[in-house]
């Protein structure tokens, strides 16, 4: 596996890092440069952009941190099992150094600062499970049979790992099936969830989050089903809106709140184009109470399908939770940063998403693991580990151009439209400012960066991406 050109890059990376952001000039711009020819990816510039009181010409980006909008929760990736599976068996120290590179927050590092992980297997473990299988015939809806030991051999030892670099993360967990005694199916791919068994079902969420916390890991947040209105993965279940409107209002959430529970339930969970999924059960108000907000995918619909949702609901948050980028740039002699970072990184959080993540982390050369019949054999991750050796993919720059500086608790504030350089601002808690620019034109473009009246010049190549931290 060809890693050189990665490598270097990640090399130069942490040369330039030595130079901590604080010692720019005040009135000085770092940025943060993925050109697509790969002559820089995720480099920091030596030189800073200036801010002046000098007149401009051309196109200008004007932000304004008096005009505010969401706060954000964070960028990242699925731990999926597989991602687990992968990271434990590499070399210790070698893994210590991924976790490391991934998830700290100092100037060497890209900062992620949000996961989602399955509950129970998703379509990228190599088998499926849930933590109640039974055989046949047989059920257990008191949950005595409950165990997340299936999670015990990669993925809660790889979250702790993690949390010691990282102790605030933020981990989202999403279920792909619920156990198959419960469903129509009686199988793990497709069917409905069996109305007797909803009880025992929000019985199932709580052993999780209780478990989870037992071993020293917050689920901060979960979402009801993942894609609800997909039955071909494997595995798989089929959720209306009306069936999980009732679940949430009769039984999760009572559930939740007769056991102290304050992860947050987030529903709906799959793509921009059916957004009345959502408004539909966040217009009862006996759902809705138990609910923090919606998630959405983008393998269908428009991303603005988010913002119709805030409208109707302007009090409950929006969240991005999955979108599969692939990409590899190691074998590529040019790499397409920029339409991930346009369509996701500035699509969602211009449409009130607190957050976005990517599907997934990692996978080896072949895209594996994933379950037969249904599981996603495209599904590359924003890194390759092969045995202990990493490289990094598309998914990875274009999350780290977030990641490393708008911070969880940054405000979105207002930044100019454009279609020709999309993009999308922040302030940062310790009040640094940090805009994110792709330029979608098929020619270089010079342009302004202004704010309270200077302006700083600044150039892109056609397809560049760049994060100004001022």
């Amino acid at each position: 596996m060809n890693l050189k050109s990665t490598t270097c890059s990640f090399l130069a990376l942490l040369a330039l890092a030595s130079c901590p952001l604080n010692a720019q000039k005040k009135g000085d711009a770092a940025v943060w440069l993925t050109n697509p020819d790969k002559s820089a990816l995720f480099d920091q510039q030596k030189a800073f952009l200036h801010f002046s009181k000098a007149a401009g010409q051309n196109q200008t980006i004007d932000v304004d941190e008096k005009k505010t909008y969401q706060t954000i929760d964070g960028f990242g990736y699925a731990l999926t099992g597989g991602s687990a599976q992968h990271m434990i068996r590499m070399d210790a120290a070698k893994r210590a150094a991924l976790i490391q590179e991934l998830f700290a927050t100092d100037g060497r590092n890209i900062g992620v600062s949000y996961l989602r992980v399955s509950i129970g297997a998703s379509d990228l473990n190599d088998y499926v499970f849930t933590y109640d299988d039974m055989p046949a015939g047989q059920t257990d809806p008191e949950m005595a049979k409950f165990s997340l030991d299936e999670d015990r051999a990669n993925v809660i030892p790889i979250l702790k790992e993690i949390l010691k670099v990282n102790a605030k993360i933020k981990i989202l967990g999403s279920p792909w099936t619920a156990p198959s005694w419960m469903k129509t199916s009686n199988n793990p791919k497709g069917g409905k969830l069996k109305p007797e068994c909803y009880p025992a079902y929000a019985r199932y969420f709580v052993k999780y989050i209780q478990g989870m916390k037992a071993e020293g890991i917050r689920i901060d947040a979960i979402t009801v089903q993942n894609e609800p209105l997909n039955e071909k993965n494997t595995p798989s279940l089929l959720m209306l809106a009306v069936d999980e409107g009732d679940f949430i209002k009769n039984h999760l959430g009572p559930a939740f709140h007769a056991a102290g529970i304050d992860t947050k339930i987030i529903l709906y969970d799959h793509n921009c184009d059916v957004p009345e999924y959502a408004t539909s059960i966040l217009s009862d108000p006996d759902a809705a109470k138990y609910v923090d907000g919606s998630g959405f995918h983008l393998y269908g619909g428009r991303i603005e399908a988010m913002s119709q949702v805030h409208d109707a609901q302007p009090r409950k948050n929006l969240y991005f939770t999955e979108q599969m980028v692939t990409g590899s740039v190691e074998t590529r002699p040019t790499v397409n940063v920029g339409n991930p970072v346009r369509r996701l990184v500035v699509g969602a959080t211009r449409n009130w998403s607190r957050n976005v993540l990517l599907w997934n982390l990692a996978a080896d050369p072949q895209n594996r693991p994933h379950t037969d019949n249904g599981g996603c054999g495209t599904c590359q991750g924003a890194i390759t580990i092969d045995g202990s050796n990493v490289g990094r993919n598309v998914a990875y720059y274009a999350i780290a151009h977030a990641s490393k500086f708008v911070r969880p608790g940054s405000v979105r504030i207002d930044s100019t439209a454009s279609d020709t350089l999309p993009n999308v601002a922040f302030k940062t808690p310790g009040g640094k400012k940090v805009l994110i620019v792709v330029n979608a034109a098929q020619t270089p473009q010079t342009f302004n960066i202004r704010e309270r009246g200077k302006l700083a010049p600044a150039t892109l190549t056609a397809g560049g991406v760049a994060t100004y931290v001022w």
